[in-house]
C-alpha cells in the first residue's frame, strides 16, 4: 500500500509541473509567433506603407461583407450561399479606394496640422472636427457612387439610394466614428492609423453592407 501510494503521489509531483512547464512553453512560443508576425508586419508596412494598407484594407473589407452576408441570412433564417460578386466588390473597394484614400489623406491633415505629443489638444480638435465634418461627408457620397457603380446602377438609382439612405448613413457614421477618430488621431503612430481605421471599418463596413443591399432581403 506505501508503494502504491508512493507511485500514485509521484503522478501529481513529477508529472504536473511538466505539464504545465509544457503548457507555459507552448504560450511563450505562440506569444512569440505573434511577436515574430507583428514585427514583421510592421517592416513591410515600413518600406511598402501604400502596398500594405491597400492589402489590409481589401481582406479586412471583404471579410467584412461576409460576415453581412451572414448576418442577413440569419435575419431571413436561409442559406442563399455566398454571394461572390458582391464580396469582390467591398473588397475591391478596401483595395482600390479606401485604403488609398485615406493614407493620402491623413498624409496631407498631418502635413497641414502636424501630430502633436500632448494626445489632447487644439489641434487633435481641429483635425477630428475636419475628418468627420468635412471628409466623411464627401468620401460617403464617394462610397455610394463607387460601389453602386460597381454593382451596374444608373445615376438615377445612385442618386435614389443616397435620397433614401444617406442621412441615416452619416448620423450612424458619426455615433461611431465620432470617438473612433478621437482615438486615432489622438493616440495612433501616423503610421499605424489606416491600419486603426481598418479594423473600425470591418463594423462599419458589416453596416454598409447591409444598409446597400437592404432591397435584396
Amino acid at each position: 500500500m506505501t508503494a502504491t501510494y508512493a507511485n500514485k503521489s509521484s503522478l501529481f509531483t513529477n508529472d504536473t509541473p511538466k505539464s504545465i512547464s509544457t503548457t507555459k512553453s507552448t504560450s511563450k512560443l505562440h506569444i512569440t509567433g505573434v511577436e515574430a508576425a507583428w514585427d514583421s508586419y510592421l517592416s513591410v508596412l515600413e518600406a511598402n506603407p501604400l502596398a500594405v494598407k491597400s492589402v489590409t484594407a481589401g481582406v479586412i473589407l471583404g471579410a467584412a461583407d461576409l460576415s453581412g452576408q451572414a448576418i442577413q441570412q440569419l435575419m431571413k433564417k436561409s442559406d442563399g450561399g455566398i454571394d461572390i460578386a458582391r464580396f469582390l466588390r467591398f473588397a475591391f473597394f478596401g483595395l482600390i479606394l479606401q485604403a488609398p484614400w485615406n493614407h493620402f489623406y491623413y498624409l496631407f491633415l498631418d502635413g497641414v496640422l502636424p501630430p502633436t505629443p500632448d494626445p489632447f489638444t487644439l489641434t487633435t480638435g481641429i483635425k477630428v472636427f475636419i475628418d468627420q465634418f468635412i471628409q466623411a461627408p464627401i468620401f460617403t457620397v464617394i462610397i455610394f457612387a463607387f460601389l453602386g457603380t460597381l454593382e451596374g446602377k444608373s445615376k438615377d438609382e445612385i442618386k435614389k439610394q443616397l435620397d433614401d439612405d444617406y442621412v441615416d448613413t452619416m448620423l450612424a457614421n458619426w455615433k461611431l466614428w465620432v470617438p473612433a477618430t478621437v482615438v486615432n488621431i489622438a493616440f495612433c503612430p501616423p503610421i499605424l492609423r489606416v491600419l486603426f481605421l481598418n479594423v473600425i471599418f470591418f463594423f462599419w463596413s458589416i453596416f454598409l453592407s447591409l444598409k446597400l443591399n437592404k432591397k435584396e432581403e
